[in-house]
């Protein structure tokens, strides 16, 4: 057992992708339970699709990539809010547009700017490939979005549960929006080399609401979606590395897996032990006993 844990670890490639891997799940755990407990978990697919515009032009360009992506990701966010602003259009209807008007457009930008660009990279994840610098670059992403939110916590609290109330009080409800609209693209960028773009929202979302079915509190649902996000990126690399499979699906495959266990068993909100669900089991259980007599 101790062999089988051990041998992965003796590859600097392994050692960086499961560095990688815990950082991005604690980051994406944080970030994405306010998109959970505010009902937008849409936005950060959206966002994820809208980044590929800005890689596209920062690689024709010879700018930093990330650059590219933050600065499209933040206009895609701008529109969004644009169109709500000027139209009677639903947000949801103006996500699904903004998103798959960013995404083709990245993917037309590609092909007429001859980018030399690696799509499927982008788009499911290389993991296995980060070096070095792309591990530090996640590491002071990590640790900014996770300082802000910890100084700001009492504040983004409120505005989520309360966005007219904390108007009302003289919070900057502008700011903090877009504050938090910016570190859930930081966050996208940082995870775009785990699992890419097209996978990116199951590990914004998937260990979030996975603890959102275990606990009740804001602070216990990240910081038992952030245990829960490491679990499942460990463990999903550790499948990668012995069945050959991509690292990127195996992530999300044990997110999903780990999900559904909890939407199963939650001791408060779980199918099976639901206390109505518990109690025909039982006498579905007593009328097969009576019929085997």
């Amino acid at each position: 057992m101790a062999n089988w844990l051990l041998e992965p670890l003796s590859f600097e490639f392994m050692r960086l992708a499961i560095a990688t891997a815990v950082m991005v799940g604690v980051l994406c755990s944080v970030v994405g339970s306010y998109l959970i407990v505010q009902r937008m978990a849409l936005l950060g697919d959206a966002i994820a699709h809208s980044v590929l515009p800005g890689l596209a032009i920062a690689f024709f360009l010879g700018v930093d990539i990330l650059v590219g992506a933050f600065i499209s990701g933040t206009i895609s966010t701008f529109v969004v809010a644009w169109i709500q602003s000027q139209s009677r259009v639903k947000i949801d209807a103006a996500l699904g547009l903004v998103y798959s008007g960013f995404f083709a457009l990245g993917v037309t930008l590609i092909t007429l700017l001859r980018s030399k660009l690696d799509l499927n990279s982008f788009l499911f994840g290389d993991i296995l490939g980060v070096t070095s610098a792309d591990a530090l670059r996640t590491f002071i992403i990590t640790i900014i979005v996770l300082l802000l939110v910890k100084l700001f916590y009492k504040e983004l609290l409120f505005y989520t549960f309360d966005p007219l109330g904390a108007q009302a009080i003289g919070l900057p409800g502008n700011f903090i929006h877009f504050g938090l609209m910016a570190a859930i693209t930081l966050t996208i960028i940082a995870s775009m080399q785990a699992v890419g773009v097209v996978l990116v929202v199951s590990l914004l979302i998937g260990p979030g609401i996975t603890a959102y079915l275990l606990v009740k509190e804001l602070h216990l649902m990240m910081g038992l979606g952030a245990i829960i996000a490491v679990i499942a990126s460990v463990s999903g690399l550790y499948i990668s590395y012995y069945l050959n499979v991509p690292s990127g699906p195996a992530i999300v495959l044990v997110v999903s897996g780990l999900f559904l266990l909890a939407l199963l068993f939650s001791p408060s909100q779980g199918i099976l032990t639901q206390a109505g669900t518990a109690n025909r089991s039982t006498k579905i259980l007593r009328q097969m006993k009576q019929l085997r007599r």
